[in-house]
């Protein structure tokens, strides 16, 4: 993948999809002081480098039941690539895992798990996660209250 230098306007545009991934092809070339036409072929080309990966909804965890959310600190047995891959490979299937972290220290990953309540989330730590054959230990730290969330990265001027 070639690397694009950004300009003024590529880093409107990301910072005002970045805030907004629904806003319009029209309002986006508003903002940016250019017309709709080279606006749409900007956003393709950023998407063609990379540098938005997707669009999506961020829903309420909590408005589609799920109360409880757990930062899980795993630390395996075998830490060579071929069982890092294993290990990822396995928790990207289990679908209360949102994210996924290899995080350096003593542990080895942080995941992010959603549950419906605590019940499941413990249900989900001894039949799910540490059933995997190379998890050694689970530390789990419930989170309370999210108070911010910031999508991306900053964007400068």
């Amino acid at each position: 993948m070639n690397r694009h230098k950004l300009d003024k306007i590529d880093r409107s545009i990301l910072r005002d999809l970045q805030a907004n991934g629904r806003m319009t092809n029209v309002e986006l070339a508003a903002n940016a002081g250019i017309s709709a036409p080279p606006c749409l072929r900007r956003v393709r080309a950023l998407e063609d480098y990379g540098y938005i990966q997707s669009y999506h909804a961020d829903l309420s965890a909590s408005m589609l039941g799920y109360g409880v959310a757990v930062f899980a600190n795993v630390a395996l047995e075998d830490t060579s690539e071929k069982d890092l891959q294993a290990f990822i490979k396995a928790v990207e299937k289990m679908d209360l895992v949102r994210d996924c972290y290899m995080i350096a220290g003593d542990m080895d990953f942080t995941l992010r798990i959603v549950a419906k309540d605590w019940d499941a989330y413990q249900r989900f730590i001894t039949e799910e996660l540490t059933a995997l054959k190379n998890v050694r230990s689970v530390k789990s730290s419930l989170i309370m209250k999210r108070n911010f969330k910031k999508p991306g990265v900053p964007i400068e001027e």
